[in-house]
């Protein structure tokens, strides 16, 4: 595996002078510019920390991801879950309404009125609970992968975060952005409940 010794600094690139037409002076700054073998080569390769992946979900059980824009490769990660036992409940943060609510209360659920229909409400029994109840007895527990987190509020992601305290055989995974390579940490750090060590360097 590549070494810490494979990063290198790039030498400095020339900075655009916004005074070099106007007959000021044509210095150049410099800018360093800091980067590693990973940023080369690509989120594509196959990147050795699916045991990291799964000793993070128990410890934390509770993850905000980063996966890359062009997606496809939290698939890796969440094939590796599923080998292990785990049962999936896949959500979308955008019309997902209260979380409390939706996975843990009866809540209920408005039908669209077209116009000719009266307006009606039925009640749905809470989400995390009916498939918990549906479980296989030797499954392992049950993800609640939650997409396009990024539009939740910090009071929403604090919920999540403290699901898996409420409902022990529960881990959630939130997609909370992207980035060049697929990345996590710690939903807790994300929805401020515990301090986030790479936000204090």
């Amino acid at each position: 595996m590549w070494s810490a010794a494979a990063a290198r600094t790039l030498s400095p690139l020339p900075a655009p002078s916004l005074s070099g037409r106007r007959g000021g002076p044509r210095g150049r700054a410099t800018v360093p510019v800091r980067s590693t073998l990973w940023d080369f080569v690509g989120g594509d390769l196959v990147r050795p920390d699916l045991g990291l992946w799964l000793d993070d979900v128990e410890k934390h059980k509770a993850l905000a991801i980063y996966p890359p824009h062009e997606g496809g490769y939290e698939g890796r990660y969440l094939n590796r879950l599923r080998r292990q036992g785990y049962y999936f409940l896949d959500l979308s943060a955008r019309g997902l309404g209260d979380p409390e609510t939706t996975l843990t209360k009866i809540h209920p659920v408005c039908p669209p009125s077209l116009g000719r229909q009266p307006v009606a409400r039925w009640y749905f029994p809470p989400e995390v609970d009916y498939r918990l109840s549906l479980l296989h007895p030797d499954a392992k527990g049950l993800i609640v992968w939650v997409m396009e987190a990024k539009v939740l509020s910090k009071a929403e992601l604090q919920f999540l975060a403290m699901l898996p305290d409420l409902r022990p055989k529960v881990r959630v995974i939130a997609e909370c952005g992207n980035w060049r390579k697929f990345v996590w940490k710690p939903l807790k750090q994300i929805a401020g409940l515990e301090p986030d060590p790479d936000a204090e360097q």
